[in-house]
C-alpha cells in the first residue's frame, strides 16, 4: 500500500473531503497542498502572488488559482477545512468569511499535529541548519526502510516528497521559529508538541516579528521548556546561546550535546573519521559537518546505530538550493544557497573556501528578507563576507518599498558589512553582465538568496562562465 492512499484513509476519517488554502503559495503551503490532492481530497487555494517554485510545482498538479488576489467566493459552507498560511492578513476576505461560516481554520502546523497526535514526533529546530538536519534524517530513514511521515522545508535530492503523511508510528518535522499564521501569534514548533527536539544553533533573525535578540531566544527558551517528561533535548553546544538554554536542569528531560566530529579534506572531498576509519561524504563545510553529528545524535536516540549512520549518510546529496553546485571546470564552479541570515552567509562562505582554499571566491548576496533589507539589522552582516576575496550586494530598491522599508544607501550597506570594496548592483541585468564580463580562472563563484535575483537564469549564468 503507498503511503499516499493510507494518507487518504486517515484523512477519511476525519471526515476531510475539500480544502481551501488562503496563501496556497508558500513553501510548506504548496507542498501540503500538492500532498492532500495527490491523497485525492479536492483542494482549492489562493493567494495574491506566487513564484517559483511553488508556481510551477502548483501548475503541473493543476492546482495553480486562476487568477491571483482573494476571492470570498471560494469560501462556503461544503469546505470541511481551511489552511490559513502566514502570508495572509488579519483581515483577509476569505478568512472572515470562512468565520463567519463557523469553518474549522487551521494554520498548516496545526493541521500537521492533527495528522501526527498518536506518532513519536521529532522536531527539528534551529536558526540555521534545519532543512539539511531534517534531510540527513529522513535520507537515512529512508536508505534503512524505516517507516517514518515527515515535513521539510525545501526538496532533499532522492526525495521525491516533501510531506508525507500517513499510519507511519513517527513523524520528523522541521520545525521554524517564524509565526504559525496572522491569527496565532506563535512559533510554528511549540504546536508540534515534540517528544525529541534539536536545535542547531541561535542567531537573530526575524526582525519584524522578534524586534529584539531577547525576543528571539526567548522562544527557543519555550521551545526547551515544553518538552514533556521523558523527553529529548538534542543541542549544539558549540553554539553558547542553545547550550545556555539546553543545559538548564528540567525534571526528566534528556539533554544530549553534540558537536563537530573529527573530518579530513582530501582532494576537494570532506571525509568522516570514526574508529580509525573513514567515511566520505558528498556535503562540504564545517557547518555540514556539525550538521551531520546532528542527525546522528539524534538517530541514535530512535534507534539507528553507528553503522547504520555511517553506511547511509555517505549517499546524502544534500538539500536542492543548499551549496548546490551549478557548473564546474577545471578551474572554476558555480554554487546556489538559499543563506540569507548573517550566521548563513557566513557559514557558506567559509565552507567554499575550506572546499578550495587554493581558489579566490567570489560571494554574490542579494538584499531579500525584510530583516536584510533593515538598515537597523545590516551590521549584523559585518565580517560575514571575510573569506570573500570579491564581494557582492545585490538589491532590487523595489522590494524596500513594497515591504514598505525606508531607502538604504550604498554607504549604509558597506558599513553594515564592514567592507568598502563591496560592489552593490541594482540591476538583474547590471549583475549579470558584470559576472559574463568577469575573467574566471581559479575562481569560485556563490549566489545566496532566499529570493530569486528578480528571474535571473542563474544557472545559464553558470554554465556560460565554465564553458
Amino acid at each position: 500500500m503507498s503511503y499516499f492512499w493510507t494518507s487518504y484513509k486517515i484523512l477519511m476519517n476525519q471526515n476531510i473531503e475539500k480544502v481551501h488554502f488562503i496563501a496556497i503559495g508558500g513553501s510548506v503551503m504548496s507542498n501540503l497542498a500538492i500532498a492532500l490532492h495527490k491523497n485525492g481530497i479536492k483542494v482549492t487555494g489562493s493567494d495574491d502572488e506566487i513564484y517559483d517554485p511553488a508556481k510551477s510545482a502548483l501548475e503541473a498538479q493543476g492546482l495553480l488559482p486562476a487568477s491571483f488576489g482573494w476571492n470570498e467566493e471560494s469560501i462556503d459552507e461544503t469546505l470541511d477545512a481551511v489552511i490559513l498560511g502566514m502570508h495572509a492578513k488579519e483581515d483577509n476576505p476569505e478568512l472572515l468569511k470562512a468565520k463567519a461560516l463557523g469553518l474549522k481554520v487551521y494554520s498548516y502546523p496545526d493541521f500537521i499535529y492533527e495528522q501526527s497526535k498518536n506518532k513519536q514526533r521529532v522536531v527539528i529546530c534551529g536558526s540555521h541548519g534545519k532543512t539539511t538536519i531534517t534531510g540527513m534524517i529522513a535520507h537515512v530513514l529512508k536508505y534503512h526502510k524505516r517507516d517514518f511521515d515527515f515535513v521539510i522545508g525545501a526538496a532533499i535530492t532522492g526525495m521525491e516528497e516533501t510531506i508525507k503523511l500517513s499510519d507511519a508510528p513517527l513523524i520528523i518535522i522541521e520545525g521554524d521559529e517564524y509565526l504559525t499564521s496572522p491569527i496565532d501569534r506563535v512559533p510554528k514548533f511549540l504546536k508540534y508538541e515534540h517528544h525529541i527536539a534539536l536545535i542547531s544553533g541561535i542567531a537573530w533573525d526575524h526582525i519584524n516579528v522578534y524586534p529584539t535578540l531577547d525576543s528571539y531566544v526567548e522562544q527557543f527558551e519555550l521551545l526547551a521548556d515544553t518538552t514533556p517528561k521523558a523527553g529529548t533535548l538534542v543541542y549544539n553546544e558549540e553554539d553558547d546561546m542553545t547550550s545556555v538554554i539546553c543545559k538548564k536542569e528540567r525534571p526528566d528531560v534528556k539533554a544530549v550535546p553534540y558537536c563537530t566530529p573529527k573530518y579530513k579534506i582530501k582532494d576537494g572531498q570532506f571525509i568522516l573519521k570514526s574508529h580509525h576509519e573513514k567515511y566520505p561524504v558528498k556535503v562540504f563545510g564545517k557547518h555540514n559537518m556539525q550538521n551531520i553529528n546532528g542527525a546522528w545524535t539524534l538517530l541514535s536516540r530512535i534507534g539507528i546505530t553507528d553503522e547504520q549512520f555511517l553506511e547511509a549518510i555517505q549517499s546524502f546529496e544534500g538539500t536542492k538550493k543548499r551549496n548546490n553546485l551549478l557548473a564546474k571546470n577545471d578551474s572554476v564552479s558555480v554554487y546556489e544557497d538559499f543563506a540569507h541570515a548573517p550566521s548563513k552567509l557566513k557559514a557558506t562562505v567559509t565552507a567554499l573556501k575550506e572546499l578550495h582554499p587554493d581558489r579566490k571566491l567570489t560571494a554574490c548576496f542579494e538584499l531579500h528578507t525584510f530583516s536584510s533589507l533593515n538598515k537597523a539589522f545590516l551590521k549584523h552582516y559585518k565580517n560575514t563576507y571575510n573569506s570573500a576575496e570579491t564581494a557582492i550586494v545585490y538589491i532590487n530598491r523595489e522590494n524596500l518599498s513594497h515591504k514598505n522599508l525606508p531607502e538604504i544607501t550604498e554607504e549604509d550597506i558597506k558599513k553594515g558589512f564592514g567592507r568598502q570594496d563591496l560592489l552593490i548592483i541594482d540591476e538583474a541585468k547590471k549583475l549579470s553582465d558584470h559576472l559574463s564580463n568577469k575573467p574566471w580562472k581559479n575562481e569560485d563563484l556563490v549566489f545566496m538568496s532566499s529570493g530569486n535575483f528578480d528571474g535571473l537564469n542563474l544557472t545559464q549564468i553558470a554554465r556560460d562562465i565554465t564553458k
